[in-house]
């Protein structure tokens, strides 16, 4: 059997059809790669035996001529996405033992196309993070530097792709939380269009910017990927009803294109210099090949962080009420009345992130502040989305560093939260707006350390997102 670290599923699908391999010595390799690099602490369980059997039935649904287009896709799930009868925690305490009853609608979608899933993967408690180091089963390493973080909230996810462990990873992006890691692993991560993908089996964070994205080594895998995901629900009334395009066959670009990049973010003080030299030297590369290129201006980029977490913490404030320690999940055990069970067994089940977002939260939906903060931030919200959309109008795509820094150390930022959040700096923008936008590969830094440039464009626009990507990748 001749196994390597396959650059696509377009080679995968060619060595299956050819003999070369098969599903299930796909999945020995898989396996064999993640016990080997055990110490990156990416996945919290393997399920190797039954990803063993579901191989060998799609081993012969092969012969027989009757597989689904996934067939062979190896597949990893961030611990936010529900597999019916396996664990599922959020990298959190406050679900000790508790297993899905039921499997997400994304997930149904490419078990049907015969996706193999592989495992479940660590992630920043509740995806509240951008390091994956707020999870209660400890941090996850970077493959290209095991001092450094992988980004976060799905940096499992990202390492686990990085490091071929899997071909595609599921994370989930709120306002970063898979273009991020991607660019700290130097991957491909899409956040598509809100809505464009049901939330239905995705443990919510902050519901009204939840979007299920995907990480891969290829843009041609992660159309893939989408295309089969994507599609309305009966489970999810937010989820749009639109035709999903085959993306897939759609990744080829043609002709010129106006491109904006936005003045803010490359002024940015605390931009890492290799990170604008390759931006730059990304721009210049477009005018030279004869796209219209300029930059704009965006006076609101300095309100988006701030309204993303005030928005964000709201609304985890309202969906974490749930885990109380009654139904399911950990229950403190020095708890003498209905109150105290409630008080210690969140203040014991949740990590230190997850208790600040949720006190943060409360505090702005409080009535004496809910005007000055929620409402306040709920406008703010719309005119970044409007000016956006807006310079989408006439601009193809925006332009911007996927982050303002390359991974940093693990403990860096522990002691301090506002340098944290500000890892998010330019990807919460598109997550404010709910646009489609990815992060792709773009150099490395002196020390080595990968870059990821970040693509923006119009909504449900993934199309010409994925070709225009995909070129990019190729000057």
């Amino acid at each position: 059997m001749v196994l390597h670290n396959y650059s696509s599923f377009i080679e995968i699908r060619k060595d299956l059809k050819s003999g070369l391999i098969t599903c299930v010595s796909l999945v020995e390799y898989y396996v064999q790669n993640i016990k080997g690099k055990a110490y990156l602490n990416v996945f919290l369980d393997v399920y190797e035996v039954e990803a063993l059997e579901r191989a060998k039935e799609i081993d012969l649904k092969i012969k027989e001529g009757k597989a689904g287009k996934l067939a062979g896709m190896v597949i990893g799930l961030k611990d936010v996405i529900c597999l019916k009868d396996h664990g599922l925690q959020a990298g959190s305490r406050i679900l000790d033992g508790f297993e899905s009853q039921f499997t997400g609608t994304p997930i149904e979608k490419l078990l049907d196309e015969d996706a193999i899933i592989i495992g479940r993967q660590n992630c920043d408690e509740f995806a509240m993070g951008s390091s994956t180091e707020n999870s209660a089963f400890g941090p996850t390493l970077n493959d290209a530097d095991n001092t450094k973080v992988p980004g976060g909230s799905s940096g499992a996810s990202a390492v686990s792709v990085q490091a071929d462990m899997c071909q595609v990873a599921l994370g989930t992006d709120t306002g970063g939380s898979v273009r991020q890691p991607a660019a700290f692993c130097g991957i491909i991560g899409l956040k598509p269009t809100y809505s464009r993908v049901s939330r239905h089996g995705l443990l919510a964070y902050a519901s009204s910017f939840d979007t299920i994205g995907i990480f891969s080594k290829s843009i041609e895998d992660n159309a893939l990927v989408l295309e089969v995901m994507a599609g309305e629900d009966e489970f999810d009334s937010t989820v749009s009803r639109r035709e999903v395009p085959q993306y897939s066959e759609s990744a080829d670009f043609s002709g010129k294109v106006k491109i904006a990049y936005i003045n803010e973010t490359l002024d940015a003080e605390g931009l890492n210099k290799d990170i604008k030299e390759e931006t730059v030297r990304i721009l210049n590369l477009l005018r030279q090949e004869g796209h219209e290129v300029a930059g704009i201006d965006f006076p609101l980029m300095e309100f988006a962080l701030p309204t993303y977490y005030i928005l964000t913490t709201a609304e985890a404030s309202s969906n974490l009420s749930r885990y109380d320690g009654v139904r399911y999940g950990y229950r403190s055990e020095n708890t003498k009345d209905l109150m105290s069970l409630y008080k210690k067994s969140r203040t014991e089940g949740f990590g230190e992130e997850v208790k600040r977002r949720i006190l943060l939260g409360t505090f702005v939906l409080s009535a004496d502040y809910h005007d000055a903060y929620y409402t306040k931030a709920q406008k703010v919200r719309r005119l970044i989305m409007d000016k956006t959309k807006a310079i989408l109008s006439e601009y193809d795509f925006i332009i911007l560093p996927t982050t303002p820094t390359t991974a940093f150390k693990i403990g860096q930022h522990s002691s301090n939260p506002l340098e944290m959040y500000l890892a998010d700096l330019f990807t919460v923008q598109a997550s404010v707006a709910g646009i489609p936008a990815i992060s792709i590969p773009n150099g490395k830094d002196e020390e080595g350390m990968p870059i990821g440039l970040q693509i923006m464009s119009k909504d449900f626009s993934e199309e010409s997102l994925f070709a225009f990507s995909k070129y990019l990748m190729g000057l």
